[in-house]
Order: structure tokens, then C-alpha cells, then sequence
């Protein structure tokens, strides 16, 4: 695991997390007022649920307890994603998510990196998300890096 490192650091075959916690209704409100979904069932009816694109907090999640340096020196730039919801994701449900780093590989110049994601219910480990992003790490300043260099 890439502990005390950045983001950027991450390599193939890397695993973050398991990370396991309780979902909370203030934060799936929250959230979904950000995104204005204002469904009953994600506002907080009696069966609450997260939405789908509520996964991209997980990343975030996996990012911040495996790396806590931080995204580091380089910026990502997010280029893709593919969420899937296999069942709901009930609040008040303690969940574990892990990521992996399925792929690093340089292409024309820029460093991609991809992500996949599993959620899963704690108690009976059911499959509810999935989760499969792609970045390019370092693109803006290798890009502003080359160009000084070509011009000096």
C-alpha cells in the first residue's frame, strides 16, 4: 500500500484501502443536494439510498487513508469513469471499500492510471458498487515542464 506517499506515486497492482465505515444520511444528502438529485429516496425518505455517481467520494475516501501526503506535487486531470450499482446502498449500512490500481502506463507523453473500486456490504459481503476510473497524473506541469525546457 502506498502509505505516507501521494497520489501521484501510485503503480500497478497498488491496493488502498479496505476502508469500512457507516454510511450516513447527512452525507448522502449533502451530497445529493450538490448534485441537485432531490428524489425522496435520496433526500431522506424512510429507505434512503446513495446515489450511483455517490461512488466518486469513495476514491476520495481510498485517496486521503492511503496516501495522506496528499494528490502531491502533480495535478490529476480525471478523464473517465464507469460507476455500476449493483443493489442499493442503504444509509445507516456499514459498507468496505478497496481500490486497485488495474493499470499505469505512459501514452504519448502522459502518465494514465486506473482505478477500480469495489463496495461491499460489510455484514454478508454483497457486491453493491463498482467503480472504475481513469486519470492522467502529472499532465499540466510535465507539459509546462518540457515546454521551458524546449525553449531555453
Amino acid at each position: 500500500m502506498a502509505i505516507g506517499r501521494y497520489v501521484s506515486d501510485l503503480d500497478r497492482g497498488d491496493v488502498l484501502g479496505p476502508v469500512e465505515y457507516a454510511l450516513s444520511p447527512f452525507v448522502v444528502r449533502e451530497y445529493c443536494h450538490a448534485v441537485e438529485l432531490h428524489q425522496d429516496y435520496f433526500q431522506g425518505s424512510v429507505d434512503q439510498i446513495a446515489p450511483p455517481t455517490m461512488i466518486h467520494l469513495e476514491k476520495l475516501r481510498l485517496y486521503r487513508f492511503a496516501c495522506p501526503a496528499g494528490t502531491g506535487p502533480d495535478a490529476r486531470v480525471h478523464i473517465e469513469f464507469d460507476a455500476t450499482f449493483h443493489e442499493p446502498v442503504r444509509v445507516g449500512e456499514r459498507v468496505r471499500v478497496v481500490g486497485r490500481v488495474s493499470d499505469r502506463q505512459a501514452k504519448r507523453g502522459r502518465d494514465y492510471m486506473q482505478l477500480d473500486i469495489e463496495l461491499r456490504a460489510v455484514s454478508d459481503q454483497r457486491l453493491l458498487m463498482t467503480y472504475r476510473d481513469t486519470v492522467i497524473l502529472a499532465y499540466r506541469q510535465k507539459q509546462a515542464a518540457s515546454t521551458a525546457e524546449g525553449s531555453a
